[in-house]
């Protein structure tokens, strides 16, 4: 199977609660191609010239897609804005930025290729079941790749306060997602780290080159250069780690909820995770009406029965509960919540043809919706990791 052979394979549209009734705040559709939005909002903060956080959004969409959202620009321009691979689309004035509360749901249309008559038939049984068993609501592979290729998060070292191995995760460990300028960037900061001013030397001007000069007047202060980094970033290298986490938890919880015979395991970048099947109508009932929080220090009340789950999974990070914080500084955190153990995907057809790009094989076109912050590439393993087993 292959997925994401072309933008339009995988289309992504946010269903949002937005109307603009007037106010400062500019709103737009956003539609991008090949490209992720923390790039697409630099292109547009560049070309308009606006301050860095200028620009609201609801939350990160694919690379490798065909994405539409929406954004808000305080006071921003009212007009359009086409570049390569982005066009913005000025919608009106609203009261307030946009913010993931509004989002509703999304809407993906996903093409799945090179599927065997075997592969398409298992995939389009187990569209069938779907409806009534769902998904595990996992965080999936997207919200991990700032992990380099030693597997360590940032923000585990953070809570550590271990500032300098944190600050080198974050600005030297090779990546698989890297691309050639950073690998050269990355790889001088690994020959002269702690040659501050070789490294300032050698850098190319960039965010990164920022913190060097500032460790070179201040060689052992990481915990504020760790500050310097930009807080997109720093908030994304937190909710990896707490991602990663509830993840582990909501495999614990599976394991807890189901008989051994019940659960699938299914490989994802940080190791494999169980996804249920054939569950009884309690088990079921169970699995959509629990929620699991995120794990946080200012987490309260937590439910007895998930306790010793979540401290056995703190435990083998060597961290307890009380360790979930960021010290320093205070606009970087972790975030409080629940989060749903499952979802169903809504509206979900499956339709079958044969497939123009790989001659002699299937390709099964998708269509359906997912709460916010539900990822359609877990529908897509429940559909093709798990359906086409016994």
């Amino acid at each position: 199977m292959k997925l994401k052979c072309l933008p339009e394979d995988f289309v992504v549209e946010e269903i949002a609660a937005v109307e603009p009734t007037g106010g400062p705040f500019a709103l737009y559709r956003l539609e991008k191609r090949s490209l992720g939005t923390p790039e697409a909002l630099q292109a547009i903060r560049r070309r308009w010239r606006l301050p860095q956080h200028a620009v609201c959004h609801g939350g990160l969409k694919d690379r490798h897609a065909l994405t539409r959202q929406y954004v808000t620009i305080y006071r921003g321009p009212r007009r359009d804005l086409r570049q390569t691979n982005l066009t913005l689309t000025y919608l009106g004035q609203t009261e307030r930025p946009f913010r993931s509360a509004d989002i509703v749901s999304n809407a993906f249309e996903i093409v799945l290729r090179a599927l065997t008559e075997r592969q398409a038939k298992d995939v389009l049984n187990t569209v069938d079941v779907l409806a009534t068993e769902g998904v595990p609501n996992y965080f999936d592979d997207q919200r991990f790749g700032s992990v380099g290729v030693g597997g360590d998060f940032i923000a585990k070292a953070w809570c550590r306060k271990d500032y300098e191995r944190a600050l080198w995760l974050a600005l030297a460990e090779p990546n698989v997602h890297d691309r050639a300028r950073e690998k050269r960037q990355k790889q001088i900061l690994r020959e002269c780290w702690g040659d501050w001013g070789e490294c300032k030397r050698r850098l190319e001007r960039s965010n990164r080159r920022s913190v060097v000069t500032f460790l070179a007047d201040h060689p052992r202060d990481f915990r504020r250069a760790l500050a310097l980094l930009p807080k997109d970033l720093r908030s994304l290298y937190v909710a990896a780690f707490q991602s990663a986490l509830w993840n582990r938890l909501l495999a614990a919880w599976l394991r807890q909820l189901c008989k051994p015979e019940q659960l699938v395991p299914v490989s994802f970048k940080l190791g494999r995770h169980p996804f249920p099947t054939r569950l009884d109508e309690g088990q079921r009932e169970r699995l959509f009406t629990a929620r699991l929080p995120l794990p946080s220090r200012r987490l309260r009340d937590v439910d007895p029965q998930l306790r010793p789950l979540l401290e056995t999974v703190l435990a083998e990070e060597g961290l307890s509960l009380a360790d979930l914080r960021i010290p320093y500084p205070r606009d970087t955190f972790f975030s409080k919540g629940m989060r749903r153990a499952a979802v169903r995907p809504e509206a979900l057809s499956a339709a079958e043809d044969a497939d123009e790009l790989y001659p002699g094989r299937r390709r099964i076109t998708l269509k359906f919706r997912l709460p916010r912050g539900a990822y359609a590439t877990i529908v897509i393993k429940r559909l093709t990791e798990v359906g086409r087993r016994p």
